[in-house]
């Protein structure tokens, strides 16, 4: 692995980051698998220690490969400070940090250094096109099908919010492959479709940060009860 292990050392007590009892509870975690996903309820610090990680790394906090240095804010938390990363001997030959929140952010610097005729081939080779040009979904999916080469290190935070159902299962083909060609992927996501891939770890964040199977996640047991129990489901949301 690209990254073995994550340790967390003296949170300051004032950091927001410091009351979320995932993180505050958290003194290392190990990264055994080709791909680990975080998963757990909005604000259970996934998405957090992703970021922390990726910028540790040397990502910019935006998102983007190695090399993108760009700030459109500052708003990335400071708990990158306060871990410690265990690194393989092997070093990426690829990377990228794909934020949900911010591709428009990097998608508008990747129009910036890749101006003219010959910037926009080679984003049509790269990219798959001009990102603006596609559908927000459009320019994910091509980002991850073409743009990732594999023997890679890849972060990705909600890769989903963009991804129809059908092509979440595209995506899942190409990770599953990247994945066997030797790269790495640190995911985190709400979806039941993503966190289905084979041989996966998974991390559920709550008042700890657990390991947990595909069936004991929160996202799999809600669709569940929808598709197999959804009168149920119904009459306990909407009851008066």
């Amino acid at each position: 692995m690209f990254i073995e292990c994550v340790t967390v050392m003296d949170l300051p007590e004032e950091a927001y980051f410091a009351q979320i009892p995932a993180l505050k509870s958290l003194e290392q975690l190990t990264f055994d698998r080709p791909i680990t996903f975080f998963m757990g309820e909005n604000g259970s610090g996934k998405s957090t220690l992703l970021e922390a990680i990726a910028v540790q790394m040397g990502f910019n906090p935006e998102g983007g490969s190695i090399n993108f240095n760009f700030s459109t804010r500052d708003t990335h938390a400071s708990l990158d400070r306060h871990i410690r990363i265990s690194k393989g001997y092997e070093r990426p030959k690829d990377s990228f940090f794909l934020r949900g929140e911010s591709y428009y952010n990097v998608s508008s610097y990747l129009e910036e250094i890749y101006r003219g005729e010959k910037g926009r081939q080679l984003m049509e080779k790269v990219y798959g096109g001009v990102p603006h040009e596609r559908s927000h979904g459009q320019a994910f999916l091509n980002l991850i099908t073409q743009r990732f080469r594999g023997q890679g290190l890849y972060i990705l935070d909600e890769p989903e919010v963009a991804l129809s159902p059908q092509n979440q299962l595209v995506v899942m083909v190409k990770l599953y492959e990247l994945a066997q060609s030797g790269s790495q992927f640190l995911i985190a996501t709400h979806s039941p479709i993503l966190s289905r891939l084979p041989n996966a770890r998974i991390y559920e964040f709550s008042d700890q940060i657990k390991q947990v199977n595909y069936q004991e996640t929160q996202s799999y047991r809600i669709t569940q009860l929808l598709m197999e129990q959804p009168e149920q489901l119904l009459h306990h949301l909407f009851r008066d």
